[in-house]
């Protein structure tokens, strides 16, 4: 199983935005870029069979933005285990129920993110990775998805996913 990590895109900063944190969109440079991002992503062939994103509205409004670009057969689908400060285990109960062979691309928040991305590569949390928004790491699983067993392919800013596209 290929796991591909997506921050969301840029997003209207915290004192800028009187709503619910959850509800904080994207700016038009946060769409902007996160479709030179999406575009990028799919020069490398990243063609997701599962795309899941967090319920935030900055990272379902990505999530929909990848969709366009990637596999017309695959659209976005909500899930909770990507939410900010959910353990990784949730994620890693969800990413075993999926097929072998299966390229699954998530978009989520950081800390979370790299907590995930530790726990499979390191079997914990990693101080010095971090995923910029409209960044993407890609990390190749064994069928059992275990912690420490994950192998890094790619770590890349969004500006390098932007110089792709």
């Amino acid at each position: 199983m290929d796991l591909i990590l997506f921050r969301h895109g840029v997003a209207m900063e915290r004192q800028d935005w009187t709503g619910n944190d959850q509800d904080r969109p994207l700016t038009r440079r946060g769409v902007k870029k996160a479709r030179r991002s999406a575009k990028g992503l799919m020069r490398l062939g990243v063609t997701p069979t599962h795309l899941f994103t967090s319920p935030l509205v900055r990272a379902r409004e990505t999530a929909e933005i990848i969709a366009e670009r990637s596999n017309p057969h695959v659209t976005a689908r909500v899930r909770d285990e990507l939410a900010p400060g959910t353990a990784p285990n949730a994620l890693f109960s969800l990413l075993a129920t999926l097929p072998a062979g299966s390229v699954v691309l998530c978009i989520g928040h950081e800390p979370h993110l790299s907590v995930v991305a530790g726990s499979l590569l390191c079997g914990k949390s990693c101080s010095g990775l971090s995923l910029k928004k409209a960044g993407a790491c890609l990390i190749r699983l064994d069928p059992l998805i275990q912690q420490s067993k994950g192998r890094l392919l790619w770590w890349l800013t969004a500006g390098q996913l932007r110089a792709g596209a």
